[in-house]
């Protein structure tokens, strides 16, 4: 049976179809948003799977070009590999949904959004968001908190929710607030230096518009949803917990409270390897329930160690940073580079400068086509002291680098100030405890670096969370580490300068952040963030006056925006000769701004004289010595000018008088002209034998 509902949200409507398309789908909709639309699919197999230890949840976000009226580019003219911002708008979709699914639920699940129609003021991610939670609630899985989702613009002070196209614009800050009834489960900010107190009203302000939109969920779920059956839960053997837990609890306490990582894991495999010894051949076929029963006893004595001991794995204080080190110039042949260590983590990011025509181009269903400043990020297996195969950039590297991106795109110069594109390209050296923060901190060093004249240097860190399981004690903590974060509650990632905040991303793994946890994740952020800060101003306290002499130098002229065609020349002929005579690279744009890049100052010059040549405009009564290029019965054409001709007509062409044009001049001849007349036309008149008097006449006067 099919429903139609609709509500007025923020001005637009949002309207959801059930029960129409999607027939075999455990729940199929369609939810647009003005004239955004998305189809989102949900399915879950009917047995759990097998063999595994985790939730298989996927999240799928497929963007079709169709949707904004586009054909692909490219030789394939179909959608290939997801977009980074598929990719980012996947991942979060994931994260708020993840953690309010049954503990111990290992059904296979897909949720599928399909972004089919796209009008710029309403962005298709945010929709998706709440169309998946939407779904999984009216589906027959066991999925029953609905999550909200709204997007936060801030102008002139006033807070606006699901800001259109030109309110983005004019926004300086673009917040993501996912909730449940009761708390917040995802942040994602971006920001212009945004003060604390302005960004927790935000959030706060984000959460009770997300009521609005749980309650016209629960609506279509009344109307449309599904019966959902009693799930299947994996559940550890009750007896096999037990005995493990007398045999291995007080063994597994000690090795949980050495301070050095290096020597806990040591002793953590040798523990593996006795309780192996004890209970391997005893149940053959428990063997995960041994290893579950142990991550489970980890667990228990980490979180009771901080949370009632008040006491943290290594030693620190709850708002204690680790060791902080920051250098810079490690690389001599790059534009800039930059190393930072936090404890056991270290990122080391290398800038390089490149031509305005290095900036990638983005094919997606934004209306952003160009990017400038890129930031890559990389977490190879040896900064866990791991081995695993080489492969490309998964999701986490994706949204990493992407995180860092963020943090750092407010404070670059704009285009008229720095006229370069910029990548970053953290590498991770030593991973234990948010390296994207990490990367944050060498990112600034390395733009500091490379020259780059930021506006202020940025920093970030990662604050965690330990709860009671009924809530009534919480635990917050600075800089966490990777124990702390994998048998935490909360990665609340803040990053920002002296003066605010740039970005934050913010997981849970249980039902949600209240109020007090997010004012003290923020506040205990900006006190770490703020003594980091100090240190890396320490080690470089601005931008370098001079760039590497490695990096391309910068040389622009402003033209009249008519010209840029002269300088392109047919089919980019012209300007593809200067490049390929002097080396250097050419950006020209639309309003006239023509960029010369090289490393060498001389070629910079030549390419910019040739650029100059080709701009003089022929003036009257001015002589040049021009080439012949075609001859014809009345006269001769001659080029005065780079792309410019005049005729010298037969007339013109001597003293005395002239029966045939080929008499005098041959194509290729270089002659004397002087420029008589230009026309209403703009068709250039010249005379040779004027030129002759001129020069004859200047003889005399020299004599």
């Amino acid at each position: 049976m099919s429903h139609v509902l609709e509500t007025s949200f923020a001005g637009r409507t949002l309207k959801v179809e059930c029960g129409k398309t999607g027939m075999l789908s455990d729940c199929a909709m369609f939810v647009s948003y003005g004239d955004t639309v998305i189809m989102v699919n949900v399915n879950a197999s009917k047995e759990p799977r097998e063999g595994i230890d985790f939730f298989p949840l996927s999240v799928e976000y497929e963007e079709r070009l169709y949707s904004v009226g586009k054909i692909p580019g490219g030789f394939i003219k179909r959608e290939g590999r997801p977009s980074e911002k598929s990719i980012l708008s996947a991942r979060a979709i994931d994260r708020p949904l993840r953690p309010l699914f049954p503990k111990g639920y290992r059904n296979d699940v897909q949720i599928v959004c399909t972004v089919m129609s796209v009008e710029q003021d309403n962005l298709p991610e945010f929709i998706a968001m709440n169309a998946a939670s939407l779904a999984l609630c009216a589906s027959s899985i066991p999925f029953t908190s609905p999550v909200a989702t709204v997007s936060i613009g801030l102008i002139d002070g006033e807070y606006i929710v699901f800001p259109n196209a030109e309110q983005r614009e004019q926004s300086i800050m673009q917040l993501t607030v996912c909730a449940t009834k009761e708390r917040v489960m995802m942040i994602e900010a971006g920001g212009e230096e945004i003060d604390e107190e302005t960004m927790i009203n935000a959030i706060k302000f984000g959460f009770d518009q997300c009521q609005l939109l749980i309650k016209f969920q629960e609506e279509i779920v009344e109307k449309c949803g599904k019966e959902k059956p009693e799930p299947k839960l994996h559940s550890v053997d009750k007896t096999i917990e037990a005995e493990v837990r007398e045999f291995a609890f007080e063994m597994t306490k000690e090795v949980m409270y050495i301070i050095d990582k290096e020597e806990r894991a040591l002793k953590m495999k040798s523990l593996r390897e006795k309780i192996d010894e004890e209970f391997g051949e005893k149940y053959a076929d428990n063997r995960s329930d041994i290893a579950d029963t142990l991550y489970k006893m980890q667990k228990d004595i980490v979180r009771n160690m901080m949370l009632n001991e008040r006491r943290r794995p290594d030693g620190r204080a709850f708002d204690e940073v680790r060791n902080l080190e920051s250098e810079v110039s490690l690389l001599p042949r790059t534009h800039g580079s930059g190393l930072f260590t936090r404890g056991l983590t270290q990122v080391m990011t290398v800038a390089t400068l490149g031509a305005l025509g290095d900036a990638q181009t983005l094919d997606g269903l934004g209306a952003e086509s160009h990017k400038r400043y890129m930031h890559h990020y990389n977490f190879p297996s040896y900064s866990v002291g791991e081995t695993r195969p080489m492969r490309g950039p998964g999701r986490r590297e994706i949204g990493h680098g992407a995180l860092a991106e963020r943090a750092l795109e407010p404070l670059i110069p704009s285009e008229e100030e720095f006229p370069y594109a910029i990548r970053m390209v953290s590498e991770v050296l030593s991973s234990n405890g948010s390296t994207s923060q990490a990367s944050v901190c060498a990112s600034t060093l390395a733009l500091l670096d490379a020259g780059v004249p930021i506006k202020r240097p940025a920093a970030g860190i990662a604050m965690g969370l330990i709860t009671s399981e009924d809530l009534s004690k919480e635990a917050v903590m600075t800089d966490i580490q990777g124990l702390e974060d994998f048998f935490g509650d909360m990665d609340f990632k803040v990053a920002g300068t002296e003066k605010g905040i740039t970005s934050i991303q913010v997981d849970t793994k249980i039902a949600g952040l209240s109020e007090y946890i997010i004012k003290e994740a923020i506040h205990g952020a900006k006190k770490a963030r703020l003594q980091i800060l100090d240190v890396i101003k320490e080690c470089i306290p601005t931008h370098r006056e001079e760039l590497s002499k490695y990096a391309p130098r910068m040389h622009s002229i402003q033209v009249h925006p008519d010209k840029i065609r002269t300088i392109i020349g047919p089919g980019g002929k012209t300007i593809k000769g200067i490049i390929a005579e002097t080396g250097v690279s050419i950006d020209t744009n639309d309003d006239g701004k023509v960029v010369v890049m090289s490393n060498d100052a001389e070629n910079a010059e030549k390419a910019l004289a040739m650029i100059k040549e080709l701009l003089r405009e022929v003036e009257v009564g001015e002589i040049y010595l021009g080439k012949v290029t075609k001859i014809t019965n009345f006269g001769a054409f001659v080029e005065v000018l780079p792309g410019k001709e005049g005729l010298v007509h037969i007339s013109k062409l001597d003293h005395k008088r002239v029966a045939k044009v080929e008499d005098v001049v041959t194509v290729g001849d270089e002659i004397l002209v002087k420029v008589t007349e230009i026309d209403a036309q703009g068709r250039v008149n010249l005379s040779r034998k004027d030129a002759i008097e001129n020069s004859e006449k200047d003889n005399k006067e020299e004599k």
